[in-house]
């Protein structure tokens, strides 16, 4: 199976990501890790990516689908690999169109988790972390025991920058506009398979299951 997981910030694709890399026994491609794993053992094409990131800058998109070409070559992704975070724009697919013809291979599916900004605010705005050993809460759904402090560290949680009201509303308007766009884009090509994010991660993973008739 090779997949690209599309959906808003927030709609839960790193969290079906893993779901289905252990379903179909593949692995789970971030753009973050692969950019870690390659400045971290200093490769050419992490040396390029280190440059721009120390600078506060965007990676370039050739050198970005370097990384990723070069993490879709490697052994484990033989039988498949999921692609969750990457493309985020209509150039950055068409460069992993390239990638993908030179190397021989082709998608199978693009899945899109679909969230309602409003639902996504909700989900988003009410995280809270522990800043001591970094466990999640949520005010709605998994508030800590006294609504507070960490169940384990007695901690008091905090709101990351991430996560506020504001925050969100801008990453969603980033989103809508440059990556909402790639829905009609693999939609054309009729790779697109829409599932709805359901407030309850294990009902939206069985609706994603039958979908993919697994």
């Amino acid at each position: 199976m090779r997949m690209i997981m599309l959906g808003a910030p927030g709609a839960g694709k790193g969290t079906q990501a893993v779901k289905l890399a252990e379903k179909y026994n593949i692995p789970q491609i971030s753009t973050g890790d692969i950019f870690r794993s390659n400045i971290k053992n200093g490769t050419e094409l992490g040396k390029k990516a280190k440059e721009y990131i120390d600078k506060g800058m965007l990676v370039p998109d050739e050198i970005t689908i370097g990384i990723v070409k070069d993490r879709l070559q490697q052994t484990d992704c033989k039988n498949g690999f999921i692609l969750d975070g990457f493309p985020r724009t209509i150039p950055q697919a068409e460069y992993l169109d390239d990638a993908l013809e030179s190397m021989g291979v082709k998608l199978d599916v693009v899945l899109n988790i679909g969230v309602d900004d409003s639902e996504i605010i909700k989900r988003m705005s009410g995280r809270r972390v522990c800043p001591k050993c970094g466990l999640s809460y949520h005010t709605i759904f998994n508030p800590p025991k006294d609504a507070v402090n960490c169940d384990v560290c007695k901690v008091q949680v905090i709101q990351r920058e991430d996560d506020r009201e504001e925050t969100v509303i801008s990453r969603l308007k980033t989103y809508h506009s440059q990556t909402e766009p790639l829905i009609n884009y693999y939609g054309g090509k009729g790779l697109l398979l829409t599932v709805e994010g359901r407030d309850k991660i294990d009902e939206t993973t069985k609706a994603i299951f039958k979908a993919l008739g697994v």
